[in-house]
């Protein structure tokens, strides 16, 4: 292997590293990583400029901005409580009112904001009820995930593999992602009830009181709520027809964010660019460069060799050995750096010969949102909710997590395997 590539497979090395430490913010490592493949000649900046992939970014940033101007409206916090009224006050009934409306906002908002927007309202609920909020925080995590691998736009790895693979459009996530997580909560929801019925008691006087909250008033801005929905059905409806139209998901999503600045003002917009999580974007544009240092110097093509080497080049076990590798490696290590790994690997292994990659690219979608689930370091949502109930006073210790989420995990990588093997593989 020539010099080049071993500088960086070692910078990479190096750089994840850091990034499974924590020891340094995952951005600024990312960022000095790319930098320092571009300084030692792996790759020039032009070149590193072509690997970023600006799809991705504006995909993201235009959600963020739409989201972060919607939820100024208080319309999240109204849903969360419309939907404990609804289910009586119970608290195994808003366990599972608040599960579906965090893995159905999942689908179509990113996971750290749909979170973000969930856990104070848990909150709010919990404690009026007088009971312990880690089982529904837990949960939500759980949902949080396993909502957002249903579409294009509902978790970063989609977002990636939909922007490098123009045929994958938002109808195609839909049809051939949403069955299988149909699926996955079904099977979870018993199972969250049959674990936390004794821990989530409450008695009746309590319920009540939850009656007789009113959630209309949690509504601060009705004129900016009208044109947030408005905007935000245009952006949706652009989605299910963006390939009809020639466009890219990123420019649905930056319309619909500037529009949305349009007409509510100029007064938006620096609250709306600071809902912005430039810091997550950053990260991306790190790692774009620091794969591409990989993609250049040959690795990637070698390592997708290695792989039709190991599975003789069949559809059927590549598919399963990336669903695998995929959840594994991404309880354990950040989901989007592998992603950013595999994507390149598994283009290089149809320009190999491999002429069926669909379902590879669903196993690793599959995986890598899914895999997330298993620890409490497997994805950003899960940190976000950990923090969050700190805050409170609540501790939800990684192994407290690991003997929750990583056998969910494992149950949903078994309804995944089935699923890519009847729907793909028979």
């Amino acid at each position: 292997m020539e010099h080049q590539a071993i500088l960086a497979i070692g910078i990479f090395l190096i750089v994840y590293g850091m990034i499974i430490s924590e020891k340094i913010h995952r951005t600024i490592v990312a960022i000095l990583g790319a930098i320092i493949m571009i300084l030692f000649g792996i790759v020039d900046q032009e070149t590193a400029l072509h690997h970023i992939d600006f799809n991705t970014l504006g995909l993201l940033v235009g959600m963020m901005i739409i989201v972060g101007i919607t939820a100024e409206t208080g319309l999240f916090k109204y849903v969360a409580l419309k939907a404990a009224k609804l289910a009586k006050g119970k608290p195994n009934r808003i366990l599972i009112a608040l599960v579906l409306i965090t893995a159905i906002g999942s689908a179509f908002l990113d996971n750290v904001t749909t979170v973000l927007l969930m856990v104070p309202v848990t909150f709010s609920i919990t404690r009026q009820l007088r009971v312990n909020p880690v089982p529904f925080l837990m949960t939500q995590i759980v949902a949080s995930n396993v909502g957002g691998t249903a579409t294009l736009i509902g978790d970063p790895p989609n977002i990636m593999i939909g922007s490098a693979v123009k045929e994958l459009t938002f109808m195609a996530f839909i049809n051939n992602l949403t069955p299988i997580i149909l699926i996955i909560v079904l099977v979870y929801l018993p199972i969250f009830i049959w674990m936390f019925k004794k821990q989530i008691q409450s008695k009746p006087e309590l319920q009540q009181s939850i009656m007789e909250m009113d959630e209309k008033a949690m509504i601060t801005d009705h004129k900016l709520l009208r044109k947030c929905l408005f905007v935000l059905g245009l952006t949706i409806l652009g989605f299910f027809l963006h390939q009809a139209f020639h466009l890219e998901s990123a420019t649905v999503a930056l319309s619909g964010a500037f529009l949305l600045l349009l007409v509510t003002g100029e007064h938006m917009l620096e609250k709306a660019f600071h809902s912005v999580e430039w810091v997550t974007i950053f990260f991306f544009v790190g790692l774009f460069v620091l794969v591409s240092g990989l993609v250049e110097t040959g690795v990637i093509a070698k390592l997708a060799a290695a792989a039709i080497e190991l599975t003789g080049g069949n559809v059927a076990t590549s598919s399963m050995l990336i669903l695998w590798l995929s959840a594994i490696a991404s309880a354990f290590l950040d989901n989007i750096p592998f992603v950013a790994t595999m994507i390149p690997m598994i283009q290089e292994m149809g320009n190999m010969g491999v002429s069926n990659l669909e379902p590879l690219w669903w196993s690793l979608a599959l995986g890598a949102c899914l895999g997330g689930n298993g620890t409490l370091i497997g994805a950003s949502a899960n940190l976000i909710v950990a923090g969050l109930a700190s805050k409170e006073g609540y501790t939800i210790t990684f192994m407290k997590y690991l003997k929750f989420g990583f056998p969910l995990m494992i149950l949903s990588m078994v309804l995944s395997s089935i699923y890519v093997y009847v729907r793909y593989l028979m």
